[in-house]
């Protein structure tokens, strides 16, 4: 096959819900096409944007200083605040970019990004102003296609929440073995997103002195979803960790995803990982949840659980050896403009959103009678 053959769907997840992001960092805006949405499903904006709001940059300290309101302007797919069967497509302008400030980088490859692997792959053609089409910017309409579906699976009473888990070495408490959509909504209306707030402010507190130290520092994303029918997923190459892994490394600075006990499980006996059935009010349960709701790639009822390692950002404002592409030697640089310390607590946001999208398009697939 020639190259000029290949089309490419990199940027697309999913089935029967195909979610589609386009644009980049620095361009005219950014934006989302969703196909295969349920018609006739009520969208409610102002919660929508509540949503957005909680992965907007500019709104803390802690974060990027870029100021960009991400209002999303829905095109398309909206009829009378209700989904018509039409893809739906929405845009989020930029506003607020500085991008004199990556001028340098374009010939010196940021250690720790994508500026390397985009210049060979796209023979120096890539847009990288912001971090281009990598940027952590392009998670802003994932989070318009999650706040959808998160609306769309809640009124099916399937709810989809997260925390920080850890930050650094600081953790937070880990959530319940049963969470609830009230705990789910008590995280999403802090201003930071731990369970414990004084293990939030520790976390805040490391943040910030990786900020001063003109460092970045990482985190764990821990999502949970409360509600879904045993039964969904296919065994082996398209399980429920297959899909939800795929969509959820689409999300910048993903590095590691785990289910359940996850990796560690290989330190656990069977008699400690596995989880016992037993009857309860008529139904089948598990006693215990260290498989993180799913058995050989299939719901077992059980709430499902995730977590999502994010690295440090790796724009940094430290001095940091790199290469100049143009001369081919040895070099140095020092990375300006306005970056995040860390990234971790404004992607709690975008992992619910992914596994939401995911989560959504598995039930439309299976039709559990919930559409």
């Amino acid at each position: 096959m020639s190259i000029w053959e290949v089309t490419s769907v990199s940027s697309e997840f999913g089935k029967l819900l195909r979610v589609s992001v386009f644009g980049q960092s620095h361009g005219t805006a950014i934006g989302v096409t969703i196909d295969g949405l349920p018609a006739g499903e009520e969208i409610d904006l102002t919660e929508l944007q509540a949503f957005l709001d909680r992965r907007r940059p500019g709104r803390s300290p802690l974060s990027t200083a870029r100021k960009e309101g991400d209002v999303p302007e829905i095109l398309s797919g909206l009829l009378d605040g209700k989904t018509c069967g039409a893809p739906l497509c929405a845009v989020i302008r930029n506003g607020d970019q500085h991008s004199g400030d990556y001028a340098e980088l374009a010939g010196k490859p940021r250690p720790g990004h994508a500026d390397y692997t985009a210049w060979v792959k796209w023979k120096g053609h890539a847009d990288m102003r912001g971090g281009g089409h990598f940027s952590g910017r392009l998670t802003a309409p994932l989070c318009i296609a999650g706040g959808i579906a998160k609306q769309i699976l809640a009124r099916r009473g399937v709810y989809v929440g997260a925390h920080l888990r850890s930050i650094g070495n600081i953790l937070d408490e880990p959530l319940p073995e049963r969470p609830t959509a009230d705990l789910f909504e008590t995280i999403a209306a802090k201003p930071f997103p731990a369970v414990n707030d004084k293990n939030g402010a520790m976390m805040r507190q490391a943040i910030e002195q990786a900020k001063q130290e003109l460092d970045s520092v990482g985190g764990v994303v821990e999502c949970a979803a409360i509600g879904l029918p045993a039964g969904l997923g296919d065994p082996m190459f398209d399980g429920v960790e297959n899909r939800l892994a795929a969509a959820l490394f689409g999300i910048p600075a993903v590095k590691g995803v785990e289910f359940g006990e996850g990796f560690n499980a290989a330190c656990l006996h069977g008699s400690q990982n596995n989880d016992a059935f037993a009857v309860e009010d008529g139904r089948i349960a598990a006693v215990t949840n260290h498989a993180g709701g799913i058995l050989g790639g299939i719901t077992t009822g059980m709430p499902l659980i995730l977590r999502a390692a994010f690295k440090p950002t790796p724009s940094i404002a430290r001095e940091q050896r790199t290469v100049s592409l143009s001369g081919m030697e040895n070099t140095t640089l020092q990375i300006h403009g306005r970056h995040d310390p860390c990234i971790a607590h404004r992607a709690v946001p975008v992992v619910e959103a992914v596994t939401a999208c995911v989560l959504l398009d598995l039930l439309l697939e299976g039709n559990h009678g919930t559409f």
